[in-house]
C-alpha cells in the first residue's frame, strides 16, 4: 500500500474498511521463503529416517498439531498486522490457545511419567540446538516477510516486526518437525517456543528500523 492511500484512508474517518492485501504477491514471497527454508533443512539436515515409525506414535501427532496450527496463527498474524486499521485485539488469545494446550499436555506426560524419567521428557536428546536450528531455517521466511509487510506500510512497525519475527518461527518450527527426533510434549512446548521467540524478539528489535516507510 502506497503512502497517498494511507492517507487518504486516513482522512476517510474511522469507518472505512482497510484496503486489501495483495494476496498472490504476499503468497509468492513467503512461499519463496518458505521453500528456501526447506531447502536449507534438506540439504543440511534431512526428513528422519525413521519418520514411518514416528507416525505411528499420538505424540508426534499432537506435535504437528501444534506446529501447524501455530504455523496458521503465524500467517494470520502477519496478515492482519501488515494492513493499516484492522484489529488485532484477537491475536494474544488465538496465539497463546495452542500454547495452553501444549503446555497442558506436557504437564499430564511429566505427572505420569516416573521422577527419573521426566529430565528426559523435557531435555530429549537435542535441547542444546533446536532452537538454534529453527531460528538459522527461518531466516529465509523472515526477510521474504518483512520485505512483504514493508510495502504494505504498517503503521506499528515493532509489533509488526514482532509479528513477522513470530509467523517466520513459526513456519521454520513445522519445517524443522520433519527432521526432529522428538515429540514429547514437555519437550515441544519449551523448545520449540523458544526457537520462535528467537525471531520474534529480534522481529520487534528491528521493525522500527526496517520497517519504516
Amino acid at each position: 500500500m502506497k503512502t497517498d492511500d494511507l492517507i487518504n484512508m486516513l482522512a476517510s474517518g474511522p469507518d472505512v474498511s482497510a484496503p486489501k492485501i495483495p494476496v498472490r504477491r504476499f503468497t509468492l514471497f513467503i512461499s519463496l521463503g518458505v521453500l528456501a527454508s526447506i531447502g536449507i533443512m534438506m540439504t543440511n539436515l534431512g526428513v528422519r529416517p525413521n519418520m514411518a515409525e514416528l507416525i505411528m506414535l499420538p505424540a508426534f501427532w499432537i506435535k504437528m498439531a501444534f506446529v501447524i496450527a501455530l504455523a496458521g496463527i503465524g500467517w494470520i498474524t502477519v496478515v492482519r498486522l501488515s494492513t493499516p486499521g484492522v484489529r488485532t485485539a484477537m491475536l494474544p488469545a488465538l496465539i497463546a490457545m495452542p500454547i495452553v494446550l501444549i503446555w497442558l499436555a506436557a504437564t499430564a506426560t511429566l505427572m505420569n511419567a516416573t521422577p527419573e524419567n521426566r529430565a528426559a521428557l523435557f531435555l530429549g536428546d537435542t535441547w542444546h540446538y533446536c532452537s538454534s536450528l529453527i531460528a538459522i531455517l527461518s531466516l529465509p521466511i523472515f526477510i521474504a516477510i518483512l520485505k512483504v509487510m514493508r510495502d504494505l506500510a504498517p503503521t506499528r512497525l515493532r509489533l509488526a516486526g514482532a509479528g513477522a519475527g513470530f509467523a517466520a518461527g513459526t513456519a521454520a518450527t513445522l519445517v524443522y518437525s520433519f527432521h526432529c527426533p522428538e515429540i514429547e510434549a514437555p519437550f515441544i512446548g519449551f523448545w520449540y517456543l523458544i526457537g520462535i521467540l528467537i525471531p520474534t524478539g529480534i522481529g520487534a528489535l528491528i521493525g522500527p528500523r526496517v520497517l519504516r516507510w
